[in-house]
């Protein structure tokens, strides 16, 4: 189940917090709850995904873009994500979250998040988000003019450009085995 009291806590908590830049860093805190195991004891990878939106949505809001969204009838959705799971997050452990806009192409906007236990890194998500409407993918130099920032992303880092020509290459739909082809509905 979406974690909804944890998000509406997060948004309360950060209703007041001062407004934050497109490229600005969100912080936030947290505790691994026993629904967030796997059979492990430790934070599944499905959860870590969605735990992810309570840093994500809170950065959107801080920066303005909720609001933006709402009057122009936007959507945002993740359009691909690549993730790093390096430490365990064990029950009832604190760590902190990371979130950041790392830059932006004609298409999506790539995010840098990452979860810590003190000084070491627990994991790492980028993820490319498009922003949406009735019409299709917006182009983020028009959702960065709506902020009003400028059309110009930073420079990706070499890893986030990397990855995103690599997954360009990706086929879609992907292409099935032969075997399974069986399987799926007609």
């Amino acid at each position: 189940m979406y974690p909804l009291f944890r998000f509406a806590k997060e948004m309360v908590k950060f209703r007041n917090a001062p407004r934050l830049g497109v490229a600005g860093t969100h912080v936030s805190t947290h505790i691994c709850w026993p629904w967030d195991l796997d059979p492990w004891i430790e934070l599944n990878n499905g959860r870590t995904l969605t735990l992810f939106d309570l840093g994500r949505i809170p950065m959107a809001q801080r920066s303005g873009l909720i609001p933006i969204l709402r009057d122009r009838k936007w959507g945002i959705t993740v359009a691909g994500s690549s993730v790093r799971y390096r430490r365990r997050i064990r029950a009832f452990d604190r760590f902190t979250m990371i979130s950041r806009v790392a830059g932006w192409d004609r298409r999506f906007i790539y995010m840098d998040q990452s979860m810590w236990k003190g000084a070491d890194c627990c994991n790492q998500v980028l993820i490319r988000s498009a922003i949406t409407s009735a019409k299709g993918i917006v182009a983020p130099a028009e959702v960065m003019a709506a902020l009003g920032a400028s059309p110009d992303s930073p420079p990706l880092p070499d890893w986030i450009a990397a990855w995103a020509e690599a997954d360009a290459l990706r086929p879609w739909p992907p292409v099935l085995p032969p075997d399974a082809k069986a399987h799926l509905p007609a």
